[in-house]
């Protein structure tokens, strides 16, 4: 982009109720399917992730997926177009679920590159549902100038309240995410501030981990 040299990068998590800003290191249960997960996207929609420039994988050890995203970036100031203060991303992802099993998204990993000028912030935002489901979860973190630097933002949620997979069904999980980059009071004319979220160096990414409990049996 003209003028703005950045890094980062981003891996996405899935989805639980009620988020708060917390370190989360481990899943909330040991009961992991043995068989893989196989994530695909249903459809890819936004400013953040155009066509081919975002990608999932899965763990090996079925405790996590990640969602990186190459072109994610939103800027004020000299060089930005009016509409690239915003750029979101909506990604509709199909999870096939080892057979006796549901899960949930119980953490979030963002990570990314801001360059705020002093006088401008950004923010970061997330939700989460399943298709069908009128629950929704979301959380937002704020960034302040001036500031250059990664950041890095968890999203951990309270393993009591998170929203599981309907056992026995095959439901898209949506993830919608935006980072918004504010000029405040900081000189839009002579410099650029932005907040990006990709994965440009391959360093940087977002993490979702899942929690996972066995489905009752069928009587």
């Amino acid at each position: 982009m003209p003028g703005v040299l950045y890094a980062g990068g981003v891996v996405a998590a899935l989805f639980a109720s009620t988020l708060t800003s917390q370190a989360y290191a481990q899943p909330p249960f040991d009961t992991v399917p043995p068989d893989k997960i196989v994530i695909t996207v249903a459809t890819v929609n936004g400013s953040g992730c155009p066509a081919g420039t975002a990608a999932i994988a899965v763990s090996p050890d079925n405790t996590a997926f990640t969602v990186t995203y190459s072109e994610y970036l939103a800027q004020v100031g000299k060089g930005a177009k009016p509409t690239d203060f915003r750029k979101n991303c909506q990604l509709s992802l199909v999870t096939h679920v080892p057979q006796g099993f549901s899960y949930a998204i119980a953490s979030v990993d963002y990570r990314g590159f801001a360059h705020l000028e002093k006088g401008a912030s950004a923010t970061q935002k997330a939700s989460y549902y399943f298709q069908g489901q009128s629950q929704t979860s979301s959380n937002t973190h704020e960034f302040a100038g001036s500031y250059e630097d990664n950041w890095q933002v968890t999203d951990t949620a309270d393993i009591a309240t998170v929203v599981w997979s309907p056992c026995g069904e095959l439901r898209n999980f949506n993830i919608n995410t935006e980072l918004r980059a504010n000029a405040g009071t900081s000189d839009t004319k002579e410099t650029t501030s932005f907040i990006a979220m990709d994965s440009t160096d391959g360093d940087v990414s977002t993490t979702y981990h899942f929690a996972w409990k066995e489905c009752p049996a069928k009587k």
